[in-house]
């Protein structure tokens, strides 16, 4: 009886010692900044990445002091955190599996929201965030002496919406499972006020659902979690039981045989097969060719286009009319990765196929636009002929309640405001067998029709069960077959190669989303093509294919199945890629994009003065009007050559308005120090946005970079030794914005790092240097261009002043690097940044001269064509160039179907 009140005194003592240290490493945090953004493979998180994660994870960049020659460091910018090594990415192909094995779901945070900045884009004065921070912390302190104790699921009582704390009931019972960074953020992230058109039927208690309706955006979607969730809690959402009609014991064992020449046996009747298309994007001339060498006269295509993809839209409508065995959804859906949205897609096409009496198929086939065949289609018929009465889908192989766990199956989630909510525990019902795998698959038609039509016990049930599912088509397709009397119809193949690179793949990249984590396979490259004539196991298509990442894999492909295209032949080995056209609307493009796409048209227009114009004619002189027309990536040899924008312009000789379109590319701004250093593993190094680390690119072709934007610098590098470089950032006036060391691991062969710099970054080219013992290795820049447009409005001055000007006193960090100035011989010039000054008022003409004169140090017009008529006589026109987006392109372009049924 004595013991206890010890225990209790003990465990008092224990919680203020734990909050008094959380107390002294807060403010630790606030006065020494550790970076922690290095994204070695984790997901990007809209707005700053996670700062301060000290010691905890490897490969992140130590910060860097203006250390003295030989080594010596001067005082005042030493780190506080020992040096660690950059965890860097792997290319084995090989690698194990170990997407279930290693991501704990056990815990989510919610979505970090990108940092707002204050309307001065001025960030609060340190003194003022360690005082805020501190109320903060004596805040949670005073709550944990009430919630001690207390249960860990908390009552929420809607009659009293959430406060601005109420969130955080829980944060510091779970102080040993978060860092304490984490304790940081969900101080400083307060809940919205939850409303509601009608009271939820219960009170919310479940963890999970709390944070979901704090972190929604929509009264609508807010309603939805709390209806769901109450349903769920009274026992109304789920079926506790379902019928099984299968008479076998466990899983079909169905072995199906491939043989090369079974071509030559084509059954008396073949089957014809339904193709659905369910793509999104703007990759057109992709999904052109992947279509173009899966068509043939005999079977039919049905493609559903998102519906925030409006442009492939239209280009899917064009090219759909010319073939009467084409048809585009009526209705289209907004779907995102793992949610319910997609399932219902599926089972709505398989709804209006069997609709269509006119349409005579027998199996169904879902394909997106990173699919493509490895086998033609006589073979694919041939084989399905031979097993038309089989269902063909892959599943996980591995042990069952593993996946249930690993999958999420047994967690209840809701998908709205196109995310994916996880909202607490479920069971999973009993009197079936739960199975997964891949979601593409090949069904034959009498199973499409039982899961379309069929109201028995199963189909029922499994329907409204996996509606509240993650990634339902991964499982609802392989559960009802399996319990269902087609149960001996399973085959366990799907007859597809996918290019898994757990290593890469697997980094938890749709957190922003869904609440789990998530993998995604890689894109086939020329070196995979070996895996494509493998002959173990029947396959027919493979994923993933992207152009803008590599069209040479596909070009191989294509040569494989259907032979090469006649000598002379244009546009192979280029590939375009749409990124804007007229109908959109200018509200598609970012200030950023439209600044420079304005700049590059003038570009364009000057580069035709100065190469056709001949003294006293004005016949190719030009005056820039109205925004641009349209915009392509264009990719040569998979090299990304730039920019194609097409423009309006007035040829001033004749006062007509003409179409144009202008070719830009990047200029080389890499490079090797001079002379070069004994120093040889840095192969390229980049600065850009939406960093890919999966495929390990830049999806910001061109790095076009705004003052509010926030910048990765990536490396590449090849074998050698394990090195430790300093990386520096220096502005435009020659600013030290940031300075940090990183340790590159022999095998390492990319590295990224997006430091934490205070916005607006100051407009003009900026300079990244390179140093191996403080000897300069290389240097590439990067241009922060000034904005002519905000919210696709002409700025206004003061506008352009809050963003021109760089952070208040030049304080890209807290800490200053002044001190490195003299030591790296980069002097501050006084001049620049009275220029730097006096630019950022600039607004109108003077402010597009001075956009134009920096966009023309890192970009240049390489060749501008006429659309169409143009009383500039040698203006070539667009159709004949062999770089324009007019240009041939016969390889995904579509025309009349031959007389062997195909287009191909």
């Amino acid at each position: 009886m004595v013991a206890a009140p010890c225990a209790r005194r003990l465990a008092r003592r224990s919680r203020s010692a734990l909050v008094a240290a959380l107390t002294v490493l807060l403010l630790q945090t606030l006065l020494v900044w550790n970076f922690s953004s290095l994204d070695a493979g984790e997901e990007q998180r809209g707005g700053r990445e996670k700062r301060d994660r000290g010691g905890e994870q490897r490969g992140q960049p130590q910060r860097r002091g203006p250390a003295a020659p030989h080594g010596k460091a001067l005082d005042g910018y030493f780190s506080h955190r020992p040096k660690e090594k950059m965890r860097t990415d792997s290319n084995n192909e090989n690698s194990v599996p170990k997407d279930f094995e290693t991501i704990d779901n056990s815990n989510f945070a919610p979505r970090t929201q990108r940092q707002k900045h204050q309307s001065e884009l001025v960030k609060k004065p340190l003194s003022k965030q360690k005082e805020h921070l501190r109320k903060k912390l004596e805040e949670e302190k005073m709550k944990e002496n009430l919630l001690l104790g207390k249960n860990s699921n908390e009552v929420v009582q809607f009659s009293n919406p959430l406060g601005k704390n109420s969130s955080n009931s829980n944060n510091l019972k779970e102080i040993d499972r978060f860092p304490t960074e984490h304790l940081i953020q969900k101080l400083e992230i307060s809940s919205p006020e939850l409303k509601y058109d009608q009271p939820p039927k219960c009170e919310v208690t479940g963890k999970e659902a709390i944070s979901a309706m704090s972190r929604t955006k929509s009264q609508q979607c807010r309603q939805e979690i709390a209806d769901v969730y109450c349903q769920h809690k009274l026992g109304k959402l789920m079926p506790e039981q379902v019928t099984r009609f299968c008479a076998l014991e466990g899983k079909a064992n169905n072995n199906v045989q491939w043989d090369e020449d079974s071509v030559e046996y084509m059954p008396a009747n073949p089957v014809r097969i339904a193709f659905v298309l369910v793509v999104h994007g703007r990759a057109s001339r992709q999904l052109q060719r992947m279509f173009k060498a899966i068509y043939h006269k005999d079977h039919f295509y049905y493609i559903h286009v998102d519906k925030r993809s409006n442009y492939l839209h239209r280009q899917v409508l064009q090219f759909a009319s010319q073939y009467p065995n084409v048809r585009v959804t009526s209705w289209r859906m907004a779907t995102i990765w793992g949610g319910a949205s997609l399932l219902t897609t599926y089972l709505q096409t398989m709804k209006d196929l069997m609709e269509m009496s006119d349409w005579p198929w027998d199996f169904f086939i879902n394909l997106s636009a990173a699919d493509y065949p490895i086998r033609t289609n006589d073979q694919l018929v041939a084989f399905l002929s031979r097993y038309r009465d089989m269902n063909f889908l892959k599943s996980h192989g591995r042990d069952n309640a593993r996946f249930i766990r690993k999958q999420g199956l047994d967690r209840l989630f809701l998908e709205c405001d196109t995310h994916m909510w996880r909202l607490g525990d479920r069971k999973i019902p009993e009197g079936i067998t739960v199975d997964g795998g891949s979601d593409w698959f090949l069904l034959n038609r009498k199973f499409v029709e039982y899961v379309t039509f069929s109201s028995d016990d199963l189909v029922t049930k499994m329907k409204r069960f996996y509606s509240y599912t993650l990634l339902p088509a991964e499982s609802f397709f392989h559960t009802v077959l399996e319990n269902s009397p087609f149960c001996d119809s399973m085959v366990d193949n799907n007859l597809r190669i996918t290019n898994w690179n757990r290593k890469l793949g697997c980094k938890c990249q749709y957190k922003h989303i869904v609440d789990w984590c998530g993998c995604s396979p890689n894109d086939f490259k020329p070196a995979d093509f070996h895996r494509f004539q493998q002959t173990a196991r029947p396959t027919f298509f493979a994923r993933k294919f992207e152009a803008v990442v590599n069209q040479e894999v596909i070009g191989q492909l294509d040569y494989f199945l259907y032979g090469n295209y006649p000598p002379g032949t244009p546009g192979l080995r280029s590939y375009w890629e749409n990124v804007y056209e007229e109908p959109d609307g200018p509200g598609a493009l970012s200030d950023v994009a439209l600044t420079m796409f304005h700049s590059f048209s003038r570009l364009g227009l000057r580069r035709a003065e100065s190469s056709f114009h001949a003294a006293g004619d004005n016949s190719c002189r030009y005056y820039p009007m109205g925004h641009p027309v349209s915009i392509h990536l264009y990719f040569l040899a998979d090299r990304f050559q730039g920019f194609l924008i097409r423009h309006h312009a007035t040829n001033l000789a004749v006062s007509k308005l003409e179409t144009l379109e202008t070719w830009v590319m990047p200029k080389k701004v890499f490079k090797i120090a001079s002379p070069p250093s004994d120093f040889g593993r840095l192969q390229f190094t980049e600065i850009g946005t939406e960093w890919d680390a999966k495929e390990r690119l830049f999806r910001n072709f061109g790095g076009l970079l705004g003052p509010t934007d926030e910048p990765v610098g990536m490396q590449k590098w090849g074998k050698g030794p394990n090195v430790t470089v300093t990386v520096i950032w220096v502005d435009p006036i020659n600013v030290i914005a940031a300075t940090y060391d990183i340790l590159i691991e022999s095998s390492a062969e990319f590295t990224h790092y997006k430091p934490p710099l205070n916005l607006p970054l100051r407009p003009g080219v900026w300079t990244i240097k390179i140093l191996h013992h403080w000897v300069q290795v290389a240097e590439t820049k990067f241009l922060i261009t000034p904005l002519t447009f905000s919210n696709q409005q002409p700025i206004k001055q003061e506008e352009a002043i809050k963003l021109h000007s760089g952070p208040p006193k030049n304080a890209y960090m807290e800490q200053s690097f002044q001190g490195l100035n003299p030591v790296l011989n980069i002097p501050v010039s006084a001049a620049r940044a009275d220029q730097a000054q006096r630019n950022a008022g600039l607004v109108g003409a003077r402010l597009d001269a001075w956009v134009d004169s920096l966009v023309s140090g890192v970009w240049s017009a390489v060749d501008v064509c006429s659309v169409g008529p143009s009383a500039c006589p040698v203006l070539q026109g667009c159709a004949q160039t062999a770089w324009s987006s007019l240009s041939p392109d016969p390889k995904s372009e579509l025309g009349p179907v031959k007389p062997d049924g195909r287009l191909r």
